[in-house]
């Protein structure tokens, strides 16, 4: 770079100084609306939180969901195949009552 230019510093692009331009932004906030920034802050923050606990309990109710129907399958498949209600019950981990039902 010669001598006496200046470089221009794009906040967008170079590494670290968006987040820097940021934090200077809301330091310059007054006092209510520093507050209402954090409080919009907190208020995304929970709902990220929600969304995601959500997200993986659904995920394993899905998952539990699929196991439990795989055993019912795999029972129905050896009750055809003529095997007793004791045999599935140790292989798949149903009940004799739920056996009866398929």
């Amino acid at each position: 770079m010669p001598e006496g230019s200046e470089r221009y510093i794009n906040p967008y692009t170079d590494f670290g100084f968006k987040k820097l331009f940021e934090q200077a932004e809301i330091a310059r906030y007054s006092e209510a609306k520093r507050w209402e920034y954090e409080e919009s802050r907190k208020v995304f923050w929970d709902n990220y939180s929600v969304m995601k606990t959500a997200i993986k309990k659904s995920l394993a109710q899905g998952r539990e969901e699929g196991r439990e129907e795989e055993k019912q399958n795999t029972a129905r498949k050896m009750k055809a195949d003529g095997m007793t209600v004791e045999l599935i019950e140790k292989y798949t981990g149903l009940s004799a009552e739920d056996i009866e039902k398929l």
